[in-house]
């Protein structure tokens, strides 16, 4: 029976995140009430707050969802063996930035929300915690990044004109703007049909 109770619990709180995301995506975050998304899902709002404290902890639930699984694989894709001296960091970096694009295209529920992310919600009010948590996302990843870049310039591949810590930081500027420009190209004309080439382009410019 408790076992029942934990299972029916966990299907409630999927339907919650599911509802949340479809109604961010339809609606934008800031004119979505707990209400309606209580609604959607089909429980009452007494459901939600048995789940989730408000608005911006149910966003960042949703978020979670999709994040750190990306986060497992980034880890694996990126770092791999630093050790190793017949890795190609740089191939690691070009592959960690497709990859990300290509779970984008084929994942229905993470291209929703980085839809909802980047162009649905304004990160302000009880919203300005959860931008914290994503700047200091984006910081963890810059790190890997430059760890990455630092094995890089050892074995070769990449000039040491400039530090591997500029290099991480204008990858990551130059792949958020890519990432915002996808998710507004609804129509795949601009920048979806040309993300891998653009990627291409910038791991390219990179080697010495």
């Amino acid at each position: 029976m408790v076992r029942k109770t934990k299972e029916d619990a966990a299907v409630t709180r999927k339907r919650l995140i599911n509802a949340a995301r479809e109604m961010f995506l339809l609606k934008g975050v800031s004119r979505t009430s707990l209400e309606q998304i209580a609604s959607h899902a089909g429980v009452t709002r007494g459901a939600v707050y048995w789940h989730f404290q408000n608005k911006a902890d149910l966003f960042h639930a949703m978020r979670e969802e999709v994040y750190l699984p990306l986060i497992d694989r980034m880890d694996d894709t990126l770092l791999g063996s630093l050790e190793d001296n017949s890795t190609d960091p740089l191939g690691r970096i070009r592959k960690h930035l497709e990859n990300t694009i290509q779970i984008l295209d084929q994942d229905q529920t993470t291209r929703e929300t980085y839809e909802v992310m980047m162009a649905k919600c304004e990160y302000v009010d009880e919203f300005a915690e959860v931008l914290k948590s994503i700047l200091s996302n984006c910081s963890g990843l810059v790190h890997k990044m430059e760890l990455t870049y630092t094995k890089a310039q050892k074995i070769g591949q990449v000039s040491t004109q400039v530090t591997a810590a500029e290099l991480a930081m204008d990858t990551h500027l130059f792949f958020s703007g890519l990432l915002h420009m996808w998710v507004k190209d609804t129509e795949g004309t601009l920048f979806r049909d040309r993300a891998m080439q653009l990627i291409d382009t910038h791991i390219r410019l990179r080697k010495k």
